[in-house]
């Protein structure tokens, strides 16, 4: 039915666009101060002071065509509109692409104790989760000899972490990964 409407619309429309002059509301004028045969005539048409239903109708039949289109095609508009938004959007968050650190967050035999997250002390046996826990909370740290001077570190975990101190690395405390050392929201 919208499609007929549509169509129905479309044929009719370019018709009702054009409006021919009509001269029956019109006045001649000529310029004063010149003789009749060298003054040119102007043809001013007045306004038209009716509507037609014709073009109501038309009007009313375009809107709902238009309207029922987009009612059948929501979700595909949306996702228009949408994309529309944010590719224009002058504020787009700026992402961090590369870090330089990223093979001591867990891809390695290394280990960075401000950026890496809890998780990624499970390759070192005993670490996970008392000691891991323990250095994750705490920090940033300057050096890695920082780690025994945590408050109330007990000395079996100290024992542990000295085991593996030669696999830490102490890098700058990188925002995007500090604040996600003890839950980055995996789970298994």
């Amino acid at each position: 039915m919208s499609k007929t409407l549509l169509a129905l619309a479309l044929l009719v429309a370019p018709a009702a666009a054009y409006v021919a002059p009509s001269t029956a509301g019109a006045r001649t004028e000529r310029l004063s101060g010149l003789p009749a045969a060298a003054a040119p005539e102007f043809v001013v048409e007045e306004p038209a002071q009716e509507t037609s239903a014709f073009s109501a109708v038309l009007a009313g039949c375009g809107i709902g065509a238009a309207l029922g289109w987009l009612s059948s095609r929501r979700q595909q508009v949306a996702s228009v509109v949408g994309a529309a938004a944010v590719a224009a959007s002058p504020f787009a968050a700026s992402a961090i692409v590369d870090y330089d650190g990223i093979k001591y967050l867990g891809g390695s035999d290394k280990v960075d104790l401000n950026n890496a997250n809890v998780q990624a002390y499970r390759q070192f046996p005993g670490m996970y989760p008392s000691a891991a826990g323990q250095i994750a909370t705490h920090g940033p740290y300057k050096a890695v000899s920082d780690i025994y001077n945590i408050p109330n570190l007990d000395e079996k975990l100290a024992a542990i972490m000295k085991k593996y101190e030669s696999n830490f690395v102490v890098l700058p405390a990188n925002e995007a990964y500090f604040i996600d050392r003890i839950n980055n929201g995996m789970y298994r």
